[in-house]
């Protein structure tokens, strides 16, 4: 049995908490088959980001057609994309791509270092989100991306509908950046029907990589058939388990666990 197979297009995270290698490690516990373009390489740690260098426009353009012109696609999520000129390609390529595409509007990384260009915020808007099957914004990006400041449940709604009005089918707004003592609560929309998500939130403080994994995660159970609703409740529960069982790493902020259920965590 050929397993599903969902690409990546995101940035690499030497310190393998986020990024391609966050993705590939969700994909593979997930039970499907992940592949990459690599848009960008970053030094990073537990402590941040302390350099990035894009790949070339013409490196990311054959990396896409290498794997989809030959392996196939049953899905696409998209991370880091650094530039306005980047951010056009990705979004040049996957609009001619019949596969579901979700996309994550990487902004800034956990520790507050910029991982996308001032000029690059209207591509993502105007260009790139057009063509997401989910766009999975976190509360800051909502921000970046609408202008739309969300301070509490009621203002996802308004969120939402932002983020809606720009042509991608669902948003999943994450309220994870929610005054803590809460749940960790989500809203899934696609402007008519709408779908909550709560889990407790884990005070361990290890997140780093929650936004791509939870991104991957969605992209791989639509890869396995699942409708957007179900798959974003079954990324969740996957997200969840693994910041509980993030672990320190390094002297900052340490990663999720991509592997906890390899680690006698919950079935699937």
């Amino acid at each position: 049995m050929v397993p599903a197979r969902v690409l990546t297009v995101a940035g690499s995270d030497s310190g393998g908490g986020a990024g391609i290698q966050a993705d590939l490690k969700t994909m593979l516990a997930l039970g499907v088959h992940g592949m990459s373009v690599l848009t960008a390489v970053t030094a990073q740690n537990s402590l941040g980001v302390s350099g990035a260098w894009e790949i070339p426009e013409e490196a990311v353009r054959a990396q896409f057609r290498a794997v989809v012109d030959d392996i196939g696609v049953q899905a696409v999520k998209t991370g880091m994309l650094s530039s306005a000129r980047l951010a056009a390609v990705v979004a040049d390529l996957l609009a001619g791509t019949a596969a579901p595409v979700v996309v994550d509007p990487v902004g800034v990384s956990k520790h507050g270092d910029p991982l996308l260009a001032a000029e690059a915020v209207a591509v993502v808007r105007e260009r790139l989100l057009p063509v997401a099957t989910v766009a999975t914004p976190n509360l800051d990006e909502v921000e970046l991306l609408t202008g739309v400041t969300v301070v509490d449940e009621d203002g996802m709604r308004a969120a939402a509908a932002a983020v809606l009005a720009h042509g991608p089918a669902w948003a999943l707004i994450k309220g994870g950046h929610l005054g803590a003592g809460s749940d960790a609560v989500d809203l899934l929309t696609d402007g008519s029907r709408e779908h909550w998500y709560r889990a407790p939130r884990h005070p361990n403080g290890h997140t780093h990589g929650t936004g791509c994994t939870l991104a991957s995660a969605v992209a791989s159970y639509l890869a396995l058939g699942h409708d957007v609703p179900d798959a974003v409740g079954r990324a969740k529960a996957y997200v969840t388990g693994a910041i509980a069982a993030g672990f320190p790493l390094g002297a900052g902020i340490g990663p999720v666990d991509h592997g906890w259920r390899l680690r006698g965590g919950a079935s699937a």
